[in-house]
């Protein structure tokens, strides 16, 4: 397409090369920069070319080009808006997308740039309307009609009774008092996002000082503010019901028909169904929905074709008296997901035929007209290494599902799954202010269907134990998030399965058995990022299994090879020695190097052959996009929220957030318990359906957030208030309290104990703290430092053979805010008390008998043997850093009053009231607790958290 200088006006040079918004009216054929400081303020008689840039996950810009035409704007100023929006998206690169805009009718995508509304002010440019501040105009009583769940279309109608109706929320806004009537047809969550324009008109029109009033209708009728409001109106007189006939929705029902405009004439397509192969890359088109009107750019068209189509779109509306449709223009290679969703088929392919090469070439042909084409082609983007945005310092359990039970995996065994078998895992880990759990499925590629139904059955139940604060995960083989591979820190996955589920499904089937014996030969691929993420996955043990991008351990019987990739790098091998000291330790391993591998290596794999080099490439996170859901009778339909934010999870509805490498299913607290429950059931939906056409695979992790438990691997796609989370209500009633009181209505949190193994981590030099925590039977030592290595190596066994180079340095945790403010070493640290803890307890096996005689034989030690072994002691306890005061303690129970047994249980016929439930057992006597838990109650707070909350719930405490 050739294009020149002077086709393009000046006003838009240099535009769109940052994120945020630009703003043009039109005033004499010319588009004017609006001021910042009048950015959403419009008037009726004017014409506005609006411009949204947004920067991708890419680096590169995406940009939205929307043109508003108010009600009494002139035809020619329309034309003229039109024209010229062609010209801003041929200045940014020709493949912004182009939106049509007319006032009382807006797209949602353009009301969510201008949050709570727009209220349009009479006048304009062209009648010679001198704008002033709208705030100090002489006020008069208006009527405003609002509707939309997540965005909100206020219009304001005659002030008359017959302009109320029972399906929609009013607005009376008088000089005093400003007045909501709620239709009785309307819902929550419009109410709520109607209060919002209420707070816009008070602060706007008031200077934030009037009274608000709430009227329902059909209630309150001998409410004072009821009768004031109706009094405007000239007395209470039910109100007719709405008609039936909407004009708007005339255009529903007309065809779908595409159009090919051809020196600005527009003429029918013939065609027996819609696909992609009936587009012409030299010609434009319209594609008339009937309640939107698409404009699509072939690649190849020149600039007054693309106006001329661009005119057609216009004068098809003007002659079907349909002034009020959307028109959305597309460049080729570019479509939207609601344009491509028109046709039968759309092959994948093209949706990204516009390269990065092609954009270059629109970048050099405009520069070389001397245009300003800084930030047309895409930057790279920065390589950042994945973060978990989760605590690592946590509790981890692991059960593997067997028939229709779950068995328990010690801690030794945890990190070793099976391709053939179901897992499920709980992982505990301290919050902001709370323990926060984390419950997951994970199946292997080749588990069985039934094996993976009762997993599901059996997570939901363990979730619903938690009284659903816990986040539910749903994780396949091979899509794991960077959550689950930070959790289990080391993982290795066998083939084959060690179930009853899969040995049977092998037995009826005739099958190989192929699951992995230590004795035979198996080849494993090491990958991960560092200590605190590695894996090593068991692969086919031939040639073209390797990779030069990786590292390898294959190993038959004894015989114990290490392969590194030329591409690999030295961090690549600790990970295989790391690897190596669990799959096969004590064995002295041949190491070989790409390119120098011994005859017997390439026996044991069949023989030499070609293989691989390329990193395999996980799918990369994406812009987020949210959708609000309505599921019935299995069908599942969604709308995109745009421009979200927290205020746009109403505690009525669940919401879908889409980020390619993985979904989020949002619960509110006001859903009700069917809905609730078939959350999972929505997220696969949502991968089934792929709304957003982009191939996203049925294995994609989900993520089940329920209201007021979000994690922060949650809440970083947005600018979160934990406060707001904690609300009770509904959202028209958290609103209104907010807007007469200015106080959100809270729910009181749920105190709990901060775990003995708790303390938030710090990412310092690319490593993750690791600390020491609880797993049921035994103490989990998640990292040490070289020093804690050298001191704890008497303890140890002499034989095992030292990893290559040592695990990450402890580095120092940092506490909650709200209990500290700075860091400071202390003696002991609750990971050190622990583990001191699990060496002075008498039930515990794990401890090896040469520890318990050298601690026998030090009681016995002359007082110079006692100071060598204090200074040893507090060479260990100088590597930690001090805890929380309270931390481990008994809690602070003076003052508190005391209930017999019977009264406190969770059964109980006579229970007491105003007592905090979560610590039932803090009110029972000294003498009475020792009774029931056969333990004082300093050490029954001294033990883990899920300790105490088993033997709890067996006292029916919990």
């Amino acid at each position: 397409m050739a294009v020149s200088m002077r086709d393009l006006d000046p006003a838009f040079q240099g535009s769109g090369q940052k994120a945020g918004m630009q703003i043009w009216r039109i005033e004499n054929f010319r588009p004017v920069p609006v001021p910042n400081s009048s950015y959403g303020k419009f008037f009726t008689g004017d014409a506005y070319i609006i411009l949204k840039t947004t920067i991708l996950k890419s680096g590169g810009l995406r940009h939205d080009i929307h043109y508003w035409l108010g009600k009494d704007t002139s035809q020619d100023e329309a034309g003229t808006a039109a024209i010229k929006t062609v010209e801003l998206d041929v200045t940014l690169g020709g493949r912004a997308v182009q939106y049509r805009e007319v006032q009382g009718h807006e797209t949602e995508i353009f009301l969510s740039y201008f949050k709570p509304c727009i209220i349009p002010q009479e006048g304009g440019v062209a009648s010679g309307f001198k704008h002033s501040e709208i705030n100090q105009h002489e006020h008069h009583t208006r009527l405003f009609v609002c509707k939309g769940k997540h965005v909100v279309h206020v219009k304001e109608v005659p002030f008359t009774r017959s302009s109320l109706n029972h399906d929609d929320i009013f607005i009376l806004d008088t000089e005093s008092k400003i007045f909501q009537f709620n239709g009785s047809n309307s819902s929550i969550q419009e109410r709520g996002k109607a209060l919002e324009v209420v707070q816009h008109i008070k602060d706007t029109y008031h200077n934030g000082k009037c009274e608000i009033a709430v009227v329902e209708d059909g209630k309150l009728m001998a409410d004072v503010e009821a009768g004031e409001f109706w009094g405007f109106f000239g007395g209470f007189a039910p109100l007719p019901r709405k008609a039936a006939f909407d004009h708007d929705r005339k255009t529903e029902t007309l065809a779908t028909k595409l159009l090919c405009v051809e020196k600005g004439q527009p003429s029918s397509v013939q065609a027996d169904s819609l696909i992609r192969e009936l587009l012409n890359t030299d010609k434009c088109y319209l594609l008339d929905c009937g309640v939107e009107v698409f404009v699509w750019i072939g690649r190849n068209t020149s600039l007054e074709e693309r106006k001329s189509a661009s005119s057609a779109a216009e004068e098809l509306l003007r002659a079907h008296d349909r002034t009020k449709v959307h028109v959305i223009r597309v460049m080729e290679g570019y479509e939207t997901v609601k344009f491509r969703s028109k046709f039968d088929a759309w092959p994948h392919a093209a949706v990204v035929t516009a390269t990065e090469e092609g954009r270059g070439k629109v970048a050099a042909l405009l520069k070389r007209q001397g245009l300003d084409v800084k930030g047309l082609v895409k930057a790279a983007p920065a390589k950042e290494e994945p973060q978990p945005f989760i605590d690592c310092t946590g509790n981890l359990q692991v059960w593997r599902v067997d028939g229709q039970e779950k068995t328990l995996l010690s801690s030794s065994e945890q990190c070793k799954i099976y391709s053939g078998d179901c897992y499920i895992f709980l992982y505990t880990y301290p919050g902001e202010d709370r323990e926060e759990y984390l419950i997951g499925t994970w199946f292997g590629n080749k588990s069985i269907e039934d094996g993976r139904t009762t997993a599901v059955s059996l997570a939901r139940k363990m979730v619903e134990s938690f009284k659903s604060q816990a986040v539910q995960a749903q994780v396949y083989e091979g899509m794991e998030p960077i959550q689950l591979f930070s959790i289990f820190q080391s993982l290795i996955v066998f083939k084959g399965g060690v179930s009853s589920v899969y040995k049977n499904f092998i037995s009826e089937n005739n099958l190989t058995d192929d699951t992995y014996t230590e004795d035979g030969l198996a080849l494993f691929r090491v990958q991960g990022s560092g200590p605190d993420n590695m894996q090593a996955i068991q692969v086919e043990p031939v040639a073209t299994s390797l990779n030069s991008s990786y590292c390898y351990i294959l190993h038959n019987g004894d015989t114990v090879f290490t392969w590194s990739g030329s591409l690999t790098t030295s961090d690549d091998h600790d990970l295989v020695e790391r690897q190596l000291d669990l799959i096969k330790p004590n064995v002295q391993s041949k190491p070989q190097k790409e390119g120098l591998e011994t005859q017997q290596f390439w026996d044991l794999l069949g023989g030499k052959r070609e293989h691989g080099s390329q990193k395999i490439v996980k799918e990369p996170e994406k812009d987020p996009h949210l959708f609000s859901c309505t599921f019935s009778k299995d069908d599942l339909k969604v709308t995109e929220v745009y421009n979200f934010s927290q205020d746009d999870l109403t505690t009525e509805d669940i919401f879908i957030l889409d980020c390619h490498s993985n979904i989020f299913v949002w619960v509110g607290q006001q859903v009700d318990s069917k809905s609730k429950a078939q959350a999972l059931i929505i997220g696969e939906k949502f991968l089934e359906y792929d709304f957003l056409m982009e191939k996203i695979s049925r294995e994609t992790p989900i993520f089940i957030v329920m209201e007021g438990s979000e994690p922060q691997f949650f809440t970083r796609f947005f600018t979160w208030d934990s406060a707001k989370s904690a609300m009770h209500g509904n959202s028209f009633q958290r609103k209104l309290a907010i807007l007469k009181t200015g106080v959100a209505p809270t729910l009181d949190k749920i105190k709990r104990r901060v775990p003995v193994y708790g303390g938030r981590s710090s990412v310092t030099d690319n490593s993750r703290t690791r600390s020491m925590s609880f797993s049921p039977d035994r103490v989990r030592v998640r990292g040490r430092s070289p020093a804690f290595n050298a001191i704890a190596a008497t303890f140890e066994n002499p034989n095992t053979r030292n990893l290559s180079t040592p695990p990450p340095i402890i580095r120092k945790l940092y506490p909650k805010s709200n209990v500290r403010e700075s860091m400071t070493l202390a003696p002991k640290s609750a990971a050190i008390a622990a583990l001191t803890a699990s060496f002075e307890s008498t039930r515990a096996n794990i401890i090896p008998k040469s520890i318990k005689a050298n601690r026998e034989d030090n009681g016995a030690k002359s007082a110079g043997d006692k100071a060598s072994s204090t200074s040893m002691s507090s060479r260990i306890e100088s590597l930690t850093i001090q805890e929380d005061v309270k931390e481990g303690e008994a809690e602070d129970d003076e003052g508190l009053p005391t209930f017999p047994y019977e009264r406190l249980t969770t059964s109980s016929a006579d229970p007491v009231s105003e007592i905090d439930i979560t610590k039932r057992e803090s009110y029972l006597s000294s003498v009475e607790f020792q009774e029931k838990f056969a333990m004082s109650k300093d050490a029954f707070y001294k033990l883990p958290k899920w300790k105490q909350n088993k033997l709890k719930t067996a006292l029916h405490l919990f």
